[in-house]
């Protein structure tokens, strides 16, 4: 016969060895549930740009001086490096460009990674903005 404190002592003693187990490390999955409503300022103009590369994540923010910065994580879909050319057009309420067209910009994006790029407005009336990728020539 069994006593109450070994049958205790035993039921214990399996509660605590499912405990132990440690998880299986994961791969990080992709996700875009922080980014889906900002992503949409992001406009690839060639089908090849498209393809290779997407906009994970955009942030923005005003400056002391009331101009808009903008920070946009570029992800290259490929596993070959990839060049493209960017361009942040500014706007205003209305969705006019303020300023002079701003310059493309030349973009290499290693083989499945991200990179951080910096926009910011020269005009106080900039408001909005668009971020336009194309394949480099």
């Amino acid at each position: 016969m069994i006593s109450r404190q070994a049958l205790l002592l035993a039921a214990a003693l399996a509660a605590l060895s499912g405990c132990s187990s440690v998880p299986a490390p994961q791969a990080p999955i992709e996700t875009t549930k922080f980014t889906v409503e900002n992503t949409d300022r992001f406009m690839a103009l060639d089908p090849a740009s498209e393809a290779a590369v997407s906009c994970t994540g955009l942030q923005e923010r005003t400056l002391g001086d009331g101009r808009i910065e903008v920070v946009a994580n570029l992800k290259n879909a490929l596993d070959k490096p990839v060049r493209v050319r960017l361009q942040c057009l500014f706007l205003d309420d209305q969705g006019t460009p303020v300023g002079a067209e701003p310059a493309w910009q030349p973009l290499e994006v290693a083989g499945g990674s991200t990179e951080v790029v910096r926009f910011t407005a020269t005009d106080l009336s900039a408001r909005r903005y668009v971020i336009r990728v194309r394949s480099a020539r």
